[in-house]
């Protein structure tokens, strides 16, 4: 992928040192923004997640830009995954990544538009997960180059419970046109 732009010098993630319980489960969230200063919402947004009670930011992928999914008339986003650890439980860890997204400024907006910070819950170890508030593995992963790229990136032989496959196999299926390695990760 061309287009590499020069990143600040990577730093390690915020609270990263901090001891977790051994109850605690790794979860990968995707982070993207298209509106104001992109990539400094992304950061933003990693600070605000380590800064959450029983959650840890173990690290970040590269910063992929993308064209807008579902909606196309709108800028490009800017995308990562985070790979986290936590002790909350999935609805718990859905309720605090919402406020994180109110605090940073995201307002109600249709579905698939334009958005400072969008946080997703993706991939949460063996657990599938159906209720109305949240589907787990996320139920359109698999379609997303821009997810799977980042999540292949920090968890290639990460296992989909759903169907099996490793996220790097998953990743080798798809269509990459569009998606160009923007920056280095934020934190590692």
């Amino acid at each position: 992928m061309a287009g590499r732009r020069q990143a600040p010098e990577q730093a390690a993630c915020p609270g990263k040192e901090t001891q977790m319980s051994s109850r605690a489960s790794t979860v990968y969230l995707s982070l993207g923004a298209n509106l104001g200063d992109r990539a400094a919402m992304l950061g933003r947004a990693v600070d605000a997640l380590a800064a959450l009670q029983s959650v840890r930011v173990l690290r970040t992928s590269a910063v992929y830009e993308s064209e807008p999914w579902g909606l196309i008339e709108q800028p490009k986003f800017l995308n990562i995954m985070a790979e986290i650890e936590t002790a909350l439980t999935p609805l718990e860890l859905l309720y605090a990544v919402k406020s994180v997204e109110q605090q940073l400024g995201r307002e109600p907006a249709p579905r698939w538009g334009p958005r400072c910070v969008d946080i997703d819950l993706i991939l949460w170890a063996d657990v599938i997960l159906r209720t109305p508030e949240l589907t787990l593995p996320h139920e359109r992963f698999r379609e997303r180059a821009f997810v799977l790229t980042p999540l292949a990136e920090l968890a290639p032989d990460a296992v989909d419970p759903e169907t099996g496959s490793t996220m790097a196999a998953l990743a080798g299926r798809l269509d990459e046109t569009g998606l160009v390695r923007y920056a280095e990760p934020i934190c590692s």
